[in-house]
């Protein structure tokens, strides 16, 4: 069954920096492309970065320069260092990818990041 496990969440100051990771099971990870999505309270979820199989990266305009996401493929894992936070970066933060086979979104639980003094 596939699976897809976020962690790193949590309470950071504005400047500060938080580095979630996505442990994925029962897929073959290193074929697909993962991205990370956001949802703040009373919004729509949105795609905030994706790197594909060879590791080639986007983002979106307002984390540009400021979160950087990777993968390990050895560990089935991706990660998403934020770094320079603002309190617009508070959401709920999740992993995605477009199982082909299933033709199906997979998502992960979430992690809740929110950015306060």
């Amino acid at each position: 069954q596939v699976q897809l496990v976020e962690s790193g969440g949590g309470l950071v100051q504005p400047g500060g920096s938080l580095r979630l990771s996505c442990v994925a099971s029962g897929m073959i990870f290193s074929i697909y492309t993962m991205n990370w999505y956001r949802q703040a309270p009373g919004k729509q979820r949105e795609l905030v970065a994706s790197i594909t199989k060879s590791s080639i990266t986007n983002y979106e305009g307002s984390v540009k320069g400021r979160f950087t996401i990777s993968r390990d493929n050895a560990k089935n894992t991706m990660y998403l260092q934020m770094n320079s936070v603002k309190p617009e970066d508070t959401a709920v933060y999740y992993c995605n990818y477009f199982s082909g086979p299933t033709l199906k979104n997979v998502w992960g639980q979430g992690t809740q990041v929110t950015v306060s003094s």
